[in-house]
């Protein structure tokens, strides 16, 4: 499989250069070290001061002030190629480390896996494959160099019976196939009907809600429609969040490659603008 590459950068005065190069090296030993050997997925990450600087071929992971309640997570730029928008917060790398997780192991957000509902009387449904979603409290992250990063479950998660000797998550935090841990979610389509459910574990029981039946529009994943739809888990990040203010650092490039990228980043900003609705 090729070595996909991915960019880190920070629009944020409030996340300065220093901390991206640390969260940026936490994360590449998450996916070399844990990661890759789980889904098989090779990539590398590197750290990179501004937009214009990252080649056209990473797939971009955007620190910024104003994402859009809506605009969280993997969009796709207009040459198809994904890319990450994440809330500057105290929270940054663990986020950091929540979407790139997800993006590797699915780029689009249109990947589905079969299995039995947990909502019991459904039957069979289709899982949207968010590997960080169930397991997504802060409580449940580990630390790598000192930075805290993001648990994530692995391709058993989705196996139809429970086995002992089988991980359902890196850390081990989910004990059985669909488990949904606390302050984490899961959602689903049921095939025959085209309705969409969730499975959130807010207070201190798993609880289900319809959100109905969507469907596709304006080139969106159903991951952006799923995310534009159930806006609650961005909306608490925010509001418990605290930002800190950190002085922002800047590394020159040469003139010449900053040239060659300048048309590509330019191309990105008027996506994301309209991502967020700007």
């Amino acid at each position: 499989m090729l070595t996909i590459f991915l960019a880190l950068v920070s629009e944020s005065q409030k996340v300065g250069f220093s901390e991206v190069t640390q969260i940026a090296a936490a994360i590449q030993k998450q996916i070399t070290r844990d990661f890759s050997p789980v889904w098989n997925i090779p990539a590398t990450m590197d750290a990179f001061s501004r937009l214009e600087d990252i080649p056209p071929d990473y797939w971009a992971i955007i620190i910024r002030d104003d994402i859009g309640v809506d605009a969280a997570g993997i969009h796709l730029d207009r040459n198809g190629q994904p890319y990450a928008l994440v809330l500057a917060s105290n929270a940054t790398a663990l986020t950091v480390s929540h979407e790139v997780l997800e993006m590797l192991v699915d780029p689009f957000g249109d990947r589905f896996i079969a299995s039995q509902s947990i909502k019991p009387g459904q039957g069979r449904v289709n899982y949207l494959v968010e590997a960080c979603d169930p397991c997504e409290g802060e409580q449940f992250g580990y630390r790598i160099n000192g930075i805290l990063v993001s648990d994530f479950y692995t391709p058993n998660y989705f196996d139809p019976v429970f086995s002992p000797a089988v991980r359902y998550s890196f850390t081990g935090a989910i004990t059985q196939p669909r488990q949904v841990l606390k302050d984490g979610y899961i959602s689903w389509r049921i095939p025959e009907t085209g309705e969409w459910w969730q499975g959130i574990f807010t207070s201190d029981e798993l609880a289900f809600r319809s959100i109905g039946v969507l469907s596709k529009a304006n080139n969106m994943s159903w991951r952006q429609i799923i995310d534009k739809t159930t806006k609650e888990p961005l909306k608490e990040l925010i509001a418990k969040n605290k930002i800190a203010d950190q002085p922002l650092a800047v590394t020159m490039m040469a003139p010449a490659f900053r040239a060659v990228s300048a048309g590509w980043a330019a191309q990105l900003r008027e996506d994301i603008n309209q991502a967020i609705g700007k």
